[in-house]
């Protein structure tokens, strides 16, 4: 009967993360960016404000573009 060969120990094979530390960065400013996105959107005064009808959806859609660059950016 042959020998099976015993696992890599943990100083031969090191854990190998799917993000880099900038990715995680870049998500969380991401999220700040959508957070900042709709607070822009809330409040009590008239529903049809240029901050609440043009810039504050800008704001969102850049925070989700800044995710959606995070979640594909490559490691080094």
């Amino acid at each position: 009967m042959a020998k099976k060969p015993l696992p890599e120990t943990t100083e031969q094979k090191q854990a190998q993360f799917v993000f880099d530390k900038s990715n995680y960065r870049l998500l969380l400013l991401s999220i700040a960016v959508v957070m900042i996105g709709f607070f822009l959107m809330s409040g009590t005064t008239d529903i049809y404000e240029f901050r609440k009808i043009v810039l504050a959806p800008i704001v969102v859609v850049i925070g989700f573009t800044i995710g959606f660059f995070a979640i594909l950016k490559k490691r080094k």
